[in-house]
């Protein structure tokens, strides 16, 4: 499954948490993008954060905020061995 539109914000949402501390959330104004309002939502509804306008991860957050972040990490990383 390719990702879309929705997918690619609610990821760079996730990648806006510090995942050094629990103790740092986010908070998402009215005044941000409605696409990244959307997100923001959307992954509330999913039981990620824990406030419709950011607040903190759950734990389950957590886990996908470090696999994005770590995903992002890998993808811009240039200088890979290639497979031989």
């Amino acid at each position: 499954m390719p990702y879309n539109d929705n997918i690619v914000q609610e990821l760079n949402v996730l990648n806006l948490f510090s995942l050094n501390s629990t103790q740092e959330g986010i908070k998402v104004h009215s005044s941000a993008k409605p696409e990244v309002i959307a997100a923001t939502q959307r992954l509330y509804d999913k039981g990620l954060i824990t406030q419709t306008d950011g607040g903190y991860l759950t734990p389950l957050g957590h886990d996908a905020a470090e696999h994005s972040q770590t995903l992002l990490t890998i993808l811009n990383t240039e200088n890979r061995q290639p497979i031989s």
